[in-house]
């Protein structure tokens, strides 16, 4: 078949318009959701992920980090993803493990004793393995562990053990696995929203606060407290996660590369953490607050109920006591 001159131009004539279309259809602006503050190491985090994946394709994978809660809670966000609507979270296990007990099981108590044992445990296979139940259950891919150190009580009146929690009030993280433990010994979980905390504890609406040293220093919680009490009990981590809906649509090499890069950040973010406890230690110790360190001999009985209650719902957490004991 012979083809003419005037069908080669039109063909060749359609290049040019056909190629740019194609390079578009590959750009993507990823939209990322997390509750947590600007300035926070999760979403200094977040920020890098959002840096490295525009340098490493030349800007054809952009990210926006949406902070603060400006999506919505956290139970919001999940919904989006659940839709596509919303690319990726970084959700606390707090509201995960409301829904997944597998999850709510690394946040059981003296899983592991130290914030330098929590590093190791988030990268271990078996904290990484609680990752598979969620496209099942939530609609989401686990990609990475984020994580913050050890919990204290800090507390408004001066304590010096575990059995002094005995009949107070305490601003806990409401999720189930805190709430059964603070419970099992003998305090009273008082729901408070964070912003209030500060004056409850001023004006004896609440006898104390249990929470993260880095998150209590920011907000200078010390100034509020007689004792702070070093449980080294339980901790708060974070699941860097993306929608579903999303990710099955991504090519395999964007897919690889996000993992690669969140992975990193993430990493990075344990490390400095870790590294950090110390020095946050210090400071408080330098503001003439006592510091005082439980016996986790003291909570063995209450330990004990608690496994009770949470094995025959997340048979894992004997397996991740286990790993802990490893460590």
């Amino acid at each position: 078949m012979k083809i003419s001159r005037r069908l080669l131009l039109a063909a060749g004539a359609t290049l040019p318009l056909a190629a740019p279309t194609i390079l578009r259809a590959q750009a993507r602006e990823l939209r990322l959701g997390i509750l947590t503050p600007t300035g926070h190491p999760w979403n200094n985090a977040a920020l890098r992920v959002a840096d490295e994946l525009k340098a490493e394709t030349s800007g054809r994978l952009t990210m926006t980090v949406f902070h603060a809660g400006q999506l919505g809670s956290e139970a919001a966000m999940l919904q989006q993803m659940q839709s596509g609507a919303l690319d990726m979270g970084w959700i606390m296990a707090a509201e995960l493990g409301s829904r997944v007990p597998s999850i709510a099981a690394i946040t059981a108590p003296y899983v592991v004793d130290s914030t330098d044992k929590i590093a190791k445990l988030v990268r271990h296979p078996v904290a990484l393995s609680l990752f598979d139940v969620l496209p099942r259950e939530t609609g989401t891919v686990g990609l990475a562990w984020g994580i913050t150190g050890m919990r204290a009580v800090f507390s408004a009146r001066e304590i010096s053990s575990i059995a002094d929690l005995k009949g107070m009030k305490l601003r806990i993280n409401p999720t189930p696995a805190y709430r059964d433990f603070y419970q099992l010994l003998g305090a009273a979980p008082t729901p408070i929203p964070t912003p209030q905390v500060f004056d409850a504890m001023t004006n004896g609406q609440v006898d104390g606060l249990e929470a993260d040293l880095e998150f209590s220093w920011n907000q200078r919680f010390d100034k509020v407290s007689k004792t702070i009490l070093m449980m080294n009990a339980i901790f708060m981590p974070v699941i860097a996660l993306a929608s579903g809906r999303v990710w099955q649509a991504l090519p395999a090499a964007d897919k690889d590369l996000i993992t690669k890069v969140v992975k990193k950040q993430l990493d990075r973010q344990i490390d400095e953490l870790a590294a950090n406890e110390p020095k946050l230690v210090a400071q408080f110790k330098a503001a003439s607050i006592p510091v005082k360190t439980a016996n986790p001999a003291d909570a063995a009985a209450v330990v004990a109920e608690y496994d009770k209650i949470w094995l025959p719902k997340a048979p894992v957490l004997a397996e991740l006591r286990k790993v802990g004991k490893t460590l």
